[in-house]
């Protein structure tokens, strides 16, 4: 079944606009937003997101459980390869899904179901043809660490993970998009509950083909892959079995229209992708430069230590960046800009607190966390010690990744990356290098590295969202992203309007 061409709801009510401001012509509909309201609208969603992370990182701590139970070198050649599968193709698919959400939101907040599904088309095809580069990549990673000087043996570990994960990156291809499809209209429970009994399989899945079968290292990617396509079926069945998009969901477009719109799609996933890599690759940096300092197996445990922590802490703020951008761009599409601020203030509110949270505890159990993963003296040492700075670190990067969400939901993920690299990459980085190696802080010294680029980022992202966001505007340009036609009258203000905020290309940055 093809999609029918995009139809345009005509808005045309010039009596509306007055004094040089569009009025009703495009705000439609009730528009005073309640803190409250917002608030349970955005735990309604961000919950079993949170869940869902949650579920997601149990997985990745299985596989790891499964690699150490095979020994040193299998765990050094399994751990390779999903720290370079992660940084080559996972978070790189995961990125590009992401420009995704504020066409999906903004679209559903519009009620343009068509553009809706067939932006869920167009970033399957985006995602696809990103993995094939990725694919080949992964096929010659044996040669290529070998190369970089990595150990043959474990560089043949690494390599087997590798190619017995492709599978893997094609079930992300579907996956990806299909959670920003289904977040995009507030469908989060049964995302969860999928992937939890996903997750439930996925030890038994193990414990048979990497023990009972003697695949090994190879038996863990199979595992992985095979999860994460349980978890496409099982959202996919429930979807079916349910009715849930029904209504939202417009049939199969014909390849034409589905790659016709590749480049509009790719001018909002590109920036997302970068933005969202150049925080993850960040602490993958930080991994290498503990490897130069004094006693490299403890700095370098430690480091994995932090990261593991990080990533865990990172669950939370990472679900309601997803659900302010899912929130920001449902209001902005319906037309409402004050329930879009106020759904982008109290989503900021709520990650303070969160980081408040992050800080109290790093600082109070700091030891007995390290303890949970190591006993060694001198890994448990460094890691305490820098606990507390991670935990100052959760203070900017929880207000700083959900301001990043609400920038993706007003579909300005640009200034996202723009932010991450100067902040990581301008201010980060080199203050990690001078103080670990400079000032000879140790191991310490790079993670208050970390915490100025937080600092940096936090700072960036909230005069981005608070100081620099004209919510009408945002309005106006969610009507044109979502395909939705102003009058002739409306538009002329609009570009009146453009101008003076200072910001004349606005309108037309989608």
């Amino acid at each position: 079944m093809a999609i029918p061409l995009q139809g345009k709801a005509v808005v045309s009510r010039p009596e509306a606009v007055k004094g040089g401001v569009v009025m009703d012509a495009v705000i439609a509909g009730d528009d005073d937003p309640s803190a409250a309201a917002e608030l349970r609208a955005l735990w309604g969603m961000a919950a079993p997101i949170t869940a869902l992370n949650c579920v997601v990182y149990l997985r990745a701590m299985v596989s790891v459980l499964c690699l150490g139970r095979l020994g040193p070198l299998d765990l050094a050649g399994g751990a390779l390869a999903i720290g370079l599968t992660n940084i080559t193709g996972h978070s790189v698919l995961f990125g590009l899904a992401s420009g995704l959400e504020p066409v999906c939101s903004q679209a559903f907040g519009s009620r343009n179901y068509d553009l809706l599904t067939l932006s869920l088309q167009r970033a399957m095809l985006l995602l696809l043809l990103a993995a094939v580069p990725i694919a080949a990549l992964w096929l010659n990673v044996g040669p290529i660490l070998v190369a970089l000087g990595q150990d043959p043996t474990i560089s043949a570990s690494a390599a087997a993970y590798a190619a017995f994960a492709l599978p893997d990156l094609a079930a992300s291809v579907v996956l990806q998009p299909l959670r920003v499809y289904l977040r995009s209209q507030g469908i989060t429970k049964p995302m969860a509950a999928c992937s939890a009994i996903a997750v439930a399989l996925h030890v038994p899945l193990n414990v048979l083909l990497v023990f009972g079968l003697g695949l090994g290292v190879r038996g863990v990617a199979v595992a992985q892959a095979m999860t994460n396509t349980n978890m496409v079926l099982f959202l996919l069945a429930y979807i079916r079995w349910a009715g849930a998009c029904d209504d939202t969901w417009r049939g199969w477009a014909r390849p034409a229209a589905v790659a016709s719109g590749l480049p509009g799609l790719a001018s909002l996933a590109v920036p997302s992708c970068v933005s969202v890599c150049l925080e993850w690759w960040w602490y993958e940096v930080v991994t290498v430069l503990a490897g130069y300092l004094p006693n490299p197996a403890a700095a370098v445990g430690a480091a994995g230590v932090l990261i593991q922590t990080t990533s865990l802490m990172y669950t939370v703020p990472m679900a309601l960046a997803a659900c302010v951008s899912t929130r920001v761009g449902n209001e902005l599409g319906a037309g409402k800009p004050r329930r879009a601020r106020m759904a982008a203030m109290v989503a900021l509110v709520v990650a303070l607190v969160i980081g408040v949270i992050h800080v109290a505890w790093t600082v109070a159990f700091s030891r007995q966390w390290v303890r949970l993963f190591t006993t060694d003296p001198s890994v448990v040492g460094l890691a305490s010690a820098a606990m507390p700075v991670i935990g100052l670190c959760e203070l900017g990067n929880c207000p700083q990744t959900t301001g990043c969400g609400v920038l993706r939901g007003t579909a300005r993920p640009a200034v996202g990356a723009r932010i991450n690299l100067l902040s990581f990459y301008l201010v980060g980085t080199p203050v990690a290098v001078y103080l670990a190696f400079g000032a000879r802080a140790g191991f310490r010294g790079l993670w208050f590295g970390l915490l100025s680029a937080q600092a940096a980022c936090v700072a960036l992202v909230l005069l981005a969202v608070v100081c620099r966001t004209d919510w009408r505007l945002e309005a106006l340009r969610a009507k044109k992203l979502a395909g939705i036609e102003l009058s002739p009258a409306a538009m002329e203000e609009s570009k009146g309007l453009v101008v003076a905020n200072g910001e004349p290309a606005a309108a037309e940055e989608v």
